[in-house]
């Protein structure tokens, strides 16, 4: 039994070892992950096309073929997921918390408060149905309470109120504060030291499944469901980077998770056994194919001005009486990406630069 014992896990042990390993495909930033993260903040911007124009939110592509997950959820999941792997990296990196959080804050909250300011005091006082002075007597508290992310208010007299989805501005703004609350996870996990050990991590993450279970199971508070639904792949994205030394990538594996999706179509885990294959796809992708794929890199990381700036424009869009789907995409599009583009180089990117500046003259990627 020994010598049979011994026979099966060495052949596991050799099937293993003629796959490359995350880490030995990982080539720092000259990967597809910005491009990834782009087609995702465009996925949101598609998926939320239907219900701006139709005011349906069951409308979204994907939701009846994926038991309810939709395509702006899969986008979502995707930027959660490149999220863990890259925070748990950048804390790996750079562990002094001064550093880790200064980083963190100059990436979200430069753009977000100039979206925020641009919308309440520029755009919302022109498209108004109420009075300018309503507006902006409304405008300190909307840009106050959206800004730190944790009492978000989609409303300011009059604005959007006759549009399918009345009356809110920036819809997608709801994931940041989980965004956050995902980045103090790492650092406690960073904090407790579990970050430099896989074994620990994976009894970690083997015990947040058990929490996420039944939080999706007693469904205490919709914040709360939502937040692990976000954290799940993230988690996934943080585990991955702990066990990038011996996680195995292969296009068969990701043939076969795909399939194990299928297979679990569905049943009450296709939502989680889905979400685990999408993320091992999302870093096959993200580190595997090169050549001229790569070249999206030189341009800038555009995919947060997409995501800020997309719903607004979709909804000043349906203001002015478009009421289909693909017109409201080939509309909106264009103009989130030349906001996008703005805000990375006049906003973000000298925000990260600062950022950098700052923790020199230790160097590390954010």
């Amino acid at each position: 039994m020994t010598n049979l014992f011994t026979y099966v896990t060495s052949g596991v042990r050799g099937v293993y070892m003629k796959f490359a390993t995350l880490a030995d495909i990982e080539q720092g930033r000259d990967n597809n992950l910005n491009l990834i993260r782009m087609i995702a903040a465009t996925g949101v911007l598609i998926s939320h096309a239907w219900p701006v124009s139709t005011g349906v939110i069951e409308d979204q592509p994907l939701a009846t073929l994926l038991n309810g997950i939709d395509l702006g959820m899969i986008s979502v999941y995707i930027f959660f997921a490149i999220s863990g792997y890259l925070i748990a990296q950048s804390y790996d990196r750079d562990p002094k918390l001064t550093h880790f959080w200064t980083a963190r804050a100059l990436r979200i909250f430069p753009a977000l408060l100039v979206v925020l300011l641009i919308t309440a005091l520029v755009l919302a006082p022109i498209i108004t149905v109420a009075t300018v002075d309503a507006v902006l007597k409304e405008a300190p508290e909307y840009i106050l309470r959206n800004f730190t992310l944790f009492s978000l208010d989609q409303f300011l007299p009059g604005v959007f109120k006759g549009n399918p989805v009345g009356g809110a501005i920036n819809i997608p703004l709801w994931t940041l504060s989980h965004e956050l609350l995902c980045y103090f996870l790492v650092t406690l996990l960073g904090l407790a030291g579990i970050l430099k050990h896989p074994r620990l991590m994976l009894l970690v993450w083997i015990l947040f499944v058990l929490v996420y279970a039944m939080t999706l199971y007693l469904e205490p508070e919709k914040r709360l469901v939502a937040l692990a639904k976000l954290a799940f792949p993230f988690m996934i994205g943080a585990l991955f980077f702990v066990w990038r030394k011996r996680l195995p990538m292969s296009w068969w594996i990701g043939i076969a998770l795909a399939l194990l999706a299928l297979a679990a179509h569905g049943s009450l885990v296709f939502r989680e056994i889905f979400v685990f294959a999408l993320v091992y796809w999302v870093f096959l992708l993200g580190y595997l194919p090169t050549g001229s794929v790569r070249s999206y890199n030189r341009l800038g990381d555009y995919s947060y001005g997409i995501y800020i700036y997309a719903f607004p424009i979709q909804q000043l869009i349906a203001y002015s009486g478009v009421t289909t789907p693909m017109m409201n995409i080939l509309l909106a599009f264009p103009l989130a990406l030349a906001c996008a583009v703005l805000s990375w180089t006049f906003v973000e990117n000298p925000a990260l630069a600062l950022a950098r500046r700052l923790r020199a003259p230790r160097r590390a990627n954010i």
